[in-house]
């Protein structure tokens, strides 16, 4: 019988972790397929691993698996489908946003032949105006800036097939963004659009920084733009400033006036300046990409790993 491996990161989750097995054990007991969930723990400060073990004890489909700290949800992803030994494996995160009754359809497509089915949002319940704003800018501006071609309005809820997981297993690169490698991977790949629901218990964990750095990191990871894009303003702004100062010369020979206006200077001075760190802090960022790409330091550190018994 083919095996399922159900991929669940967590990070500070025992609020709702019960509830969301309750609701995935309910779904995989009616799937004709050998089945596992995996919890990975990244390095939770609340007793989210004592939850795990409890859930473990309870049901011998699960397996249990802790990194040494919290290494963000990327590498704690990364960790979990490292350790997937089945057919196809279903990413998922424990906070029910993502509806788990959605599964079958998923395992439906996959047996139709599709190396990747991934989950769409419709809508996105629960979440303030301001925040769907910028994710739906985020993947409209990822669909300009990469050359690969990253779904609209898609998380990490998914199924990847046995094959698509080989492949992305050979992707080492220490700054991830698994939306994009998910992508990047290519094979057969298909949607399906859903609705997202509230949170079911507890807080997001990621604050308006975080998604920051996390939207910089999906864009240095899958485009070069930025850096061409402060190649132009530059070559922009040297072409007004020569342009400028032609008009300076020349109004100064024709008619004898004086080069005046401190407070303009200071500012076509300051301006030009403000250019000039803003692209020297675009090739910082993808330097300070390739140092730690440099430094080979493992993905992540595991501190336990408990496989299923059943």
């Amino acid at each position: 019988m083919p095996k399922l491996t159900v991929v669940v990161p967590a990070y500070n989750e025992s609020e709702g972790l019960r509830e969301f097995h309750a609701r995935l054990a309910a779904v995989l007991d009616r799937l004709d397929l050998d089945t596992e969930v995996l919890y990975v723990d990244d390095g939770s400060r609340d007793d989210t691993w004592a939850v795990m073990c409890a859930l473990r004890d309870a049901d011998a489909r699960v397996s249990t698996l802790r990194l040494s700290r919290n290494f963000g949800k990327e590498l704690a992803l990364t960790a979990g489908l490292d350790h997937v030994d089945a057919d196809a494996a279903v990413v998922i995160d424990a906070d029910l946003q993502d509806p788990p009754e959605l599964i079958p359809t998923f395992v439906r497509h996959w047996r139709e032949g599709y190396d990747v089915v991934y989950g769409t949002r419709a809508s996105r319940a629960g979440e303030t105006g301001f925040k769907k704003m910028t994710a739906s800018g985020f993947y409209r501006v990822m669909e300009r800036l990469s050359s690969t071609p990253i779904p609209r309005d898609t998380g990490d809820f998914r199924l990847i097939s046995r094959r698509a997981l080989a492949a992305l297993g050979q992707v080492r690169e220490r700054q991830r963004f698994m939306k994009g490698l998910f992508t990047w991977v290519g094979f057969r790949q298909v949607a399906v659009v859903y609705h997202r629901d509230p949170r079911h218990a507890g807080e997001t964990k990621w604050n308006y920084w975080k998604l920051w750095n996390f939207a910089i990191d999906g864009i240095t990871s899958f485009s070069s733009a930025p850096l061409k894009l402060a190649t132009y303003i530059g070559l922009a702004a040297s072409l007004v400033a020569f342009g400028f100062a032609l008009w300076v010369l020349g109004k100064a020979l024709l008619f004898g006036d004086p080069v005046r206006g401190y407070p303009s200077l200071m500012v076509v001075v300051l301006f030009l300046g403000g250019l000039q760190l803003m692209a020297l802090g675009v090739i910082g960022e993808y330097l300070g990409r390739l140092y730690v790409e440099s430094k080979q330091r493992p993905l992540y550190l595991v501190d336990e790993y408990h496989p299923s018994v059943g």
